[in-house]
């Protein structure tokens, strides 16, 4: 592996400067002016709501981790109980507040526990099962982090090309500076576990085939709100270039489970995932319009 080894002593100065750099953007720290609600609500209505609600969430992950990695370690523990969560949550309240200035209903995250995540955690206690959890969690934290970059990046893009200042620079930008410090704590630990063979071959098969059945973009982990994910992915450009997309938020996955498929640009599934919700995003738009 290029590069110098990862070792726990690097991630956990990781997480330590990341809460030392980062602490969680308070509310009364940022400037809500918004020039234009309504034409901020037509373009960016949506895509704000999205990334609320996935912001929002982070109380069900919390939950999550908890019943899927009983025995995770202090590293792990102080970043998502200490760093990541209170960043993440204060993220979800700030672009909520947003989103009812510029006229729309508050979010409504979900936040009940999935009997899929009941049934493995179920299994939990057992190593090699906690092994392959560990590894998925890094990597669902890794693509779901990279997601997060790219959607912030477009989305302050877009704030700057409407004149909407106070929104890019003092919500905005603050909540992309802190996204990439959460992907590289991800990323780092899927490293040092292939790096350490942490995981026997089939253990990495069984982790191949759970991640191919079980990946969904993030937010979209329910059917029936699929078509959001997709309406996001249209309000940023994503449409219009899924493969590219796919390769950015699935190339530590590309790099570390699949390293023996050659030419695997992004695993297909991720592809899938996103025209899939797309997909639903048309269909449902083009119900509407029949509808009306």
């Amino acid at each position: 592996m290029p590069g110098q080894p990862i070792t726990q002593r690097k991630i956990a100065d990781h997480v330590s400067r990341l809460g030392d750099l980062y602490p969680p953007i308070r509310l009364d720290s940022v400037d809500r002016t918004v020039h234009d609600p309504a034409a901020v609500a037509s373009r960016f209505g949506h895509t704000i709501d999205y990334l609320a609600r996935v912001e929002l969430e982070v109380d069900r992950n919390v939950l999550e981790l908890l019943v899927l990695l009983p025995d995770v370690d202090e590293t792990n523990k102080t970043f998502y109980a200490d760093v990541w969560a209170p960043q993440e949550i204060q993220h979800g309240l700030i672009l909520d507040r947003l989103q009812t200035d510029i006229g729309r209903p508050p979010t409504v995250p979900k936040l009940d526990i999935g009997l899929d995540i009941k049934i493995l955690g179920a299994l939990a206690h057992m190593k090699p099962i906690q092994d392959i959890t560990r590894m998925l969690y890094f990597l669902t934290g890794a693509s779901t982090e990279r997601q997060a970059v790219l959607a912030y990046n477009r989305l302050h893009a877009g704030m700057l090309e409407m004149g909407e200042q106070a929104i890019a620079r003092t919500i905005l930008h603050p909540i992309k500076q802190q996204e990439p410090g959460h992907f590289a704590f991800y990323q780092m630990s899927a490293m040092l576990m292939i790096q350490d063979k942490v995981l026997k071959p089939w253990q990495l098969f069984l982790a191949r085939v759970l991640r191919e059945k079980g990946y969904y973009v993030a937010g979209g982990q329910d059917k029936g709100r699929r078509a959001e994910v997709g309406r996001m992915a249209t309000d940023l450009g994503v449409d219009a270039d899924v493969e590219g997309y796919a390769r950015e938020i699935g190339r530590v996955e590309s790099r570390l489970l699949w390293a023996g498929r050659k030419g695997m640009e992004s695993p297909p599934y991720i592809v899938k995932a996103l025209r899939e919700s797309i997909d639903a995003y048309r269909e449902q738009a083009q119900r509407t319009l029949q509808d009306a």
